[in-house]
């Protein structure tokens, strides 16, 4: 996996995904062999957009693995006064061993990492946020005791994940990670808020082979039956404001309540990406209820983000 980019979850092999789960494991239990995999070694972060969790705990990440991160706003790049993403990564591949990058269009990630020499990690854009849906993988395991010290593909054929709300970057990247692991999802939408189109045609093929269910409901009641995990997520994604306007209506039955999760069965996970907009796509209630493990989602970036940089970056 050295030298790797990690833009899509589909970037990965299943062998690769379960590696990453088995090494955050050991770096959260302090099992790890090598203490400080990146000694020695400069990430580069480019923010476009604000970030809490990103930010942090990628920058946490790369403190505790040994590294120097230099966080790099977008704003005071030149890329600012017009430079091209392409030149940017030659000249950033210079200097760094490693980036991670959360943007708007996921075109810019696309090509910092087509012309740069270094392991690009793709931290979020408008398409995808596989980083967020790997560590979420890697809390549901913790939160049904899937063994993560030797993971396999069969421990997520029978988890069923109903991801309620708009379909968006971490509803795209779910739809991926379930072909990956063959697990069974439910992706729940207000209609005119589905997910992307081609990653749905091409996730759909994929499942054919390796025995995923994708399934597409506008009904959150019917869709969360038999649920081992119901995900949400805000209605209106950072920086999407001002160019879709979000119908709220349209949303209204699909705020992650505790009507809702009467329809599921009891013990069900509920998840959440954070930020949170409370009161709107999940209420007080639920979100800090005891089938929450929300901020063991927020806490689990940490350790399986210290992980991809482990595995990807040379």
């Amino acid at each position: 996996m050295k030298n790797k980019d990690l833009i899509s979850i589909l970037d990965l092999g299943e062998a690769e995904i379960l590696s990453i789960f088995q090494t955050a494991e050991e770096l959260k239990q302090g099992r790890d062999k090598n203490k400080l995999p990146l000694a020695g070694k400069i990430i580069g972060m480019i923010f476009q957009k604000p970030s809490t969790r990103t930010r942090v705990s990628f920058e946490v990440g790369i403190y505790q693995l040994g590294g120097f991160p230099i966080f790099l706003n977008a704003n005071e790049l030149q890329l600012k006064r017009g430079e091209s993403m392409k030149d940017t990564a030659r000249v950033l591949s210079s200097y760094l061993d490693g980036m991670v990058i959360r943007a708007y269009a996921h075109k810019d990630v696309m090509e910092l990492a087509s012309y740069s020499t270094i392991s690009v990690i793709n931290g979020l854009t408008d398409l995808l946020h596989p980083c967020q849906i790997i560590s979420d993988v890697f809390t549901i395991m913790e939160s049904r005791q899937i063994n993560r010290t030797n993971p396999k593909l069969s421990d997520f054929s029978n988890i069923k994940i109903v991801y309620v709300g708009d379909g968006n970057n971490v509803a795209n990247s779910w739809m991926e990670m379930a072909v990956k692991l063959g697990m069974k999802l439910i992706v729940c939408t207000p209609q005119g808020y589905e997910t992307d189109k081609k990653i749905l045609s091409h996730c759909l093929k994929l499942s054919k082979k390796t025995g995923a269910r994708i399934e597409i409901s506008s009904n959150p009641g019917m869709a969360v039956k038999g649920a081992d995990v119901i995900y949400t997520d805000v209605w209106e994604s950072m920086g999407n404001e001002a160019g879709r306007k979000i119908n709220k209506k349209a949303f209204r039955d699909f705020q992650l309540n505790q009507r809702l999760l009467a329809c599921a069965k009891k013990g069900v996970i509920i998840m959440h990406c954070l930020p949170a907009h409370r009161g709107e796509e999940i209420t007080d209630e639920v979100m800090d209820g005891p089938n929450s493990v929300i901020f063991n989602q927020a806490e689990n970036r940490l350790h399986v983000q210290k992980a991809i940089m482990k595995l990807l970056i040379k």
